[in-house]
């Protein structure tokens, strides 16, 4: 399975992750999106990868 992850020093914190699948992703006090869980039973997180207005979500 390959691994979801978030670029901390590209990512700006706007949330649009956290919105779309909140079982995987979540913004938290830094500002920055953390991945907590690396699968999702409702969404697609692959088409969050090129969602990402910064394109910090990489799948690898």
């Amino acid at each position: 399975m390959a691994k979801i992850t978030v670029d901390a020093d590209t990512c700006v914190g706007c949330g649009l992750c956290e919105q779309t699948c909140p079982e995987v992703f979540k913004v938290e006090s830094d500002g920055i999106a953390h991945v907590k869980s690396q699968s999702c039973s409702s969404c697609n997180v692959s088409d969050l990868v090129d969602q990402c207005p910064v394109s910090a979500i990489k799948i690898g």
